[in-house]
């Protein structure tokens, strides 16, 4: 295949330069709708993943918030009933106590007009009922083991709760002391159930002979 080079054009008229103008214009055009559509395809993956992402935050803090209400309602019930269940403990067994020893009849009574044989007659009385009440309700322990009046160490860390120091305290545990009092501990308290409509508050009901 030749070429004939007289049949190529040997000047750059208006025409041609109308044409070269015309192709880089085109160009240009095709250039610039690629670019948009490569953008407009790019964007709308980033918008819908934004738009699932607010509500995937407001679910979070809902669940949050729920889980935080759930947590408080628990500990207001656990209060609730703790103080419900010692309340009513603590007036059953004053009742046992009353039940058994006469134990509130005896505190009330003013004791100056009695004689010390008389009071002392009826402190067996109490003591007997009261043992029996805590034989069989309660299980008691004492907190140290060592003989009263016997010199003991108390190592630091100790439970304050469990030992009390008395006397001249200073400087910083181990201490070393005479075991006064074994203290007690209650590993257990097993008091009948009451009833439904039971009202814990009447310690000893009124007694009427007919």
């Amino acid at each position: 295949m030749t070429f004939d080079l007289q049949m190529i054009p040997q000047t750059f008229d208006m025409l041609h330069a109308g044409l070269a103008a015309s192709s880089v214009l085109l160009l240009l055009i095709a250039v610039s709708r690629k670019s948009t559509v490569v953008e407009k395809v790019v964007e709308k993956p980033v918008e819908k993943i934004v738009e699932v992402e607010k509500p995937v935050e407001k679910i979070v803090e809902v669940e949050k918030v729920i889980e935080v209400e759930k947590v408080v309602e628990k500990v207001v019930e656990v209060e609730s009933k703790l103080a419900t269940a010692s309340t009513d403990s603590a007036l059953q067994l004053l009742s046992l106590m009353q039940q058994e020893a006469r134990l509130i009849d005896f505190l009330q009574e003013d004791l100056t007009a009695f004689s010390d044989e008389e009071v002392g007659a009826a402190a067996r009385v109490i003591h007997t009922g009261g043992k029996k009440v805590l034989t069989d309700y309660v299980t008691l322990e004492p907190i140290r083991h060592e003989d009263e009046e016997t010199r003991i160490t108390i190592e630091a860390g100790f439970n304050p709760q469990q030992i009390r120091l008395t006397g001249n305290v200073t400087g910083n545990a181990p201490f070393n002391g005479t075991l006064v009092h074994k203290g007690w501990k209650a590993n257990a308290i097993n008091l009948p159930k009451l009833a439904k409509n039971y009202d814990a508050s009447v310690i000893a009901p009124a007694e009427v002979e007919l």
